[in-house]
């Protein structure tokens, strides 16, 4: 029997499992099957004498997933492709259905806001090229992939805004006369004689036309865009515009023709300034849209901003500047007061305290001192620091933030699915609804005049580029602020799944509690004084590499003592130390060590306190004589009882999880207000616990800062990493907490909660717009005697939908911090 475990890509629920368990069971020799949705991994055994891997993979094939050996599941790559030539849901939608559509691709996000598709792609079965060829055979254009491109997509935008700028400020040039000669009249307002259409008709007709061409010159796009959608069978926004405002223009000329053949009358018939003003309108709303668009990546801006240029190398005891690319890892930098941190690295002299706020958002300096890590970008404060560079270029944390925070604009909520799904179907449906309204009022005895004038404000009205942004700008805007904040979101969908989050669980150690033992009790006989008691077991422990010991000389060392060698020293494992000095026997540990040497124990009600306590008690004898306790604590960050309590007050259910004992863990936990505590779990025990509380119908969120955390952290539906923990606890996270404040976790929440109700608000205009105002458009009120929408209007309409839900995801920039 062979037993072999693949990949299987585009299961989304238990019902995607059971498909799947269902079509390979069927085949001949297949022993067993076991389908993981939360790992997408498929378990077979199977006898390869009756069944191969090709039959097991078409199986997965004909349930509606593909299969992916674990082999080339390690080789699938990602890359981000700038694309050209997008303006609403329907060009998303377009791109991703040809990308889909190649053998190898396993994913496709396509970003209307920042005009990107990022891809996953096996590089074994389609190249590059080939999903580039896809895009332009779609009806748009793949650009050139560039790592860091930021900056260039950033001078890219600026030069398209400056384009728009400049077409919308001819478009109006010729825009404004050609309004005031169509509708001055109308009103009262007076005309050259030269082109007043009663006495000179065709002037009137002509003036109209010379003036709208260089308009619809200006707009073109909208033309080569619209039509070549419309020859793929895939019309877009752009498509709308261009039937409508062809259909106006080419009845335009055939009054014209009219006016030329002696039927005055038809200047009544004259729509160029429909044709005019909806470009212009358009144009202007595609302006304040992408002015607007320009504000969500300002969180970027921001990070890369700070990125120092320069670099003060120490090169043979001389202070040599050199660009901030000649830096290599183990290289010396001296940052003197005032200056940028150009690298990340560890503090080899000096005395300073810096300001970390733009990684942790956190006001307050830090002190640094030599063996301490320093960070890209942090300020020194007021000393001279000479540090050793560790990390460099892409690999500093800065730079790492910035790729984050762009991944996570690139993808795509679950939430956007269902715009994505309408969108698709909507411009074709839009077309087919124009058409109907027009023949519907030719049948009910209106003018073919009125008939256009429905046609065209129903295309004009439909926007479907509202629904195409509504999910990314606020994704946008709402991974920009937590970065601000210190809180880096790594994808759109923990961004979403972040808000329904019921349940919280903590580690203990290092998450609730500082991570690092002092010590907090020493109690003495009459013998003896506690700093010579201390001075005693810190000499002892200046040989021991345990935890508990290091606490006990640090706090000997910040009383300034002096620690001189012991003269014999032995560890005696789970009891404690031995050892001589000053020609006496000591012995430090607990009540085991004691016991053994037959020493008696006369502090047991006071050790039994601090236990109770969540301390740890150990005893200490001096020649066979006990003389007191010191008491070692892992003491609880001062943010624990506040994010603990913000929590409750969001009724969100709490828990702590941890290795140590249950007295231990129980006095933790009473201390920050936790009532739910699983205690003495082993670290490949935690993701058992996760998942007991999922089965319960928690949405947990996992909170964590140590390798033994990863596995829970990946299990939950949330797995938030701690800052200052360990590179995989925060690979293994979807929410990387910088800051040591566990009042992060709330705002995190909070954070998702405001974001995903904008997108929900932003969804319900876009969609409610569409809803109400192409009705309008299609007379609907006319029926009841009601007003007739203008084709002018419709534009005015359609170009400020798309504004408003921009401006609307932009508010979440004034998401305040509730604590």
């Amino acid at each position: 029997m062979e037993k072999k475990e693949f990949t299987v890509l585009g299961m989304s629920c238990a019902s995607c499992v059971r498909a799947v368990e269902r079509s390979v069971k069927k085949l001949e020799g297949i022993e067993c099957v076991n389908v993981n949705l939360t790992t997408e991994k498929l378990v077979v055994e199977y006898d390869e004498n009756k069944v191969t891997v090709d039959l097991i993979k078409k199986a997965v094939v004909t349930a509606g997933y593909e299969l992916v050996l674990e082999e080339s599941r390690k080789a699938i790559k990602e890359v981000i492709i700038p694309i050209s030539g997008m303006t609403c849901a329907s060009c998303v939608r377009a791109v991703e259905r040809a990308v889909k559509k190649l053998n190898g691709v396993n994913e496709v996000n396509v970003n209307l806001a920042t005009e990107k598709a990022n891809i996953k792609y096996n590089p074994e079965f389609v190249k590059l090229q080939m999903i580039k060829d896809a895009i332009n055979n779609a009806g748009y254009q793949a650009l050139d992939i560039e790592e860091n491109n930021f900056n260039e997509d950033k001078l890219h935008q600026e030069k398209v805004l400056r384009i728009q700028h400049l077409k919308l400020i001819w478009a109006l040039i010729f825009t404004v006369p050609l309004f005031y000669i169509a509708m001055g009249h109308m009103i009262g307002m007076p005309l050259p004689r030269i082109i007043n259409p009663e006495l000179y008709p065709l002037n009137y007709a002509l003036s109209q036309l010379i003036l709208v061409i260089p308009i619809m010159i200006i707009g073109y796009k909208f033309y080569t865009n619209g039509f070549q959608r419309l020859i793929h069978l895939a019309p877009n926004m752009d498509s709308l515009v261009a039937i409508g405002t062809s259909s106006a223009f080419v009845y335009s000329i055939y009054s014209l023709i009219k006016i030329i053949n002696g039927h005055e009358h038809f200047t009544h018939y004259l729509y160029f300034e429909t044709t005019g003003v909806i470009i212009t309108l358009i144009l202007l709303g595609k302006y304040l849209e992408n002015t607007s668009k320009g504000k969500t990546t300002e969180a970027i801006k921001k990070l890369l901003g700070l990125k120092p240029k320069n670099a003060t190398l120490i090169i043979e005891g001389k202070e040599v500047i050199v660009p901030i690319d000649e830096v290599a890892v183990n290289d010396l930098i001296i940052v003197k007061p005032g200056e940028k941190i150009p690298v990340d690295g560890l503090v080899v002299d000096g005395y300073s305290f810096v300001d970390e706020s733009m990684l942790t958002g956190e006001s307050i300096p830090i002190e640094k001192s030599i063996g301490t890590k320093v960070y890209t970008a942090s300020i020194n404060k007021n000393g001279t620091l000479i540090i050793k560079a560790t990390k460099v270029g892409e690999d500093t944390v800065l730079s790492q933030i910035i790729k984050l925070v762009e991944e996570a604009q690139s993808t795509k909520a679950p939430i956007a699915k269902l715009a994505d799904i309408i969108s698709g179907y909507f411009v074709p449906i839009v077309i087919l609804l124009a058409f109907l309204s027009g023949i519907f009022w030719l049948i009910g005895g209106e003018s073919i005049v009125f008939a256009l004038q429905i046609f065209v404000s129903v295309l004009v009205i439909a926007c479907p580029c509202a629904l195409g942004l509504a999910t990314p700008t606020a994704i946008m805007v709402g991974t920009g602020k937590g970065a601000e904040l210190g809180i880096l979101i790594k994808s759109g969908e923990a961004l979403e799944v972040t808000h329904q989050i019921n349940c919280v669980v903590f580690d203990k150690t290092g998450t609730i509690t500082e991570g690092k033992p002092i010590v907090t009790d020493i109690i003495v006989s009459n013998e003896i004084d506690m700093k010579e008691l201390l001075r005693i077991a810190a000499i002892g422990e200046k040989g021991s590499e345990h935890p508990l010991g290091e606490a006990i000389v640090n706090k000997a060392q910040i009383e300034g003592l002096e620690l001189p060698k012991w003269e014999t020293f032995e560890a005696l494992p789970g009891q404690g130390i031995k050892y001589t000095f000053d020609n006496k026997v000591i012995l430090l540990g607990n009540e085991k060590l004691m016991n053994n040497n037959n020493v008696e124990i006369t502090f047991l009600k006071e050790a039994q306190t601090l236990a109770n306590a969540g301390k740890t008690p150990m005893f200490m004898a001096i020649d066979g004589k006990m003389q007191g306790i010191i008491a070692v604590s892992d003491t609880v960050k001062v943010s624990s009882n506040k994010a603990i309590s913000k929590l409750k007050q969001m009724e969100i259910e709490i828990a702590m999880i941890t290795g140590d004992n249950e007295k231990t863990a129980q006095a933790i936990a009473k201390e920050v207000g936790v009532t739910k505590v699983l205690a003495e779990v082993l670290p490949d025990e935690k993701a058992n616990e996760i998942k007991k509380l999922q089965k319960d119908g928690y949405k947990v969120a996992m909170v964590g800062d140590g390798i033994n955390d990863a596995i829970a952290l990946a299990q939950a539906d949330i797995g938030m990493a701690i800052g200052s923990g360990t590179d995989v606890a925060m690979e293994s996270a979807d929410i990387v907490l910088m800051r040591n404040d566990l009042i992060d976790v709330a705002i995190a929440i909070e954070l998702s909660k405001a974001t995903i109700r904008n997108i929900k608000q932003n969804l319900f205009w876009a969609f409610g717009y569409n809803t109400l105002g192409i009705p309008i458009a299609a007379g609907v009120l006319h029926l009841f005697g009601g007003p007739l929408l203008n084709p002018m209007l419709a534009a005015l309409a359609m170009a400020f939908s798309s504004v408003s839900v921009v401006t609307n995801a932009l508010r979440l920039k004034r998401f305040k911090i509730k604590k």
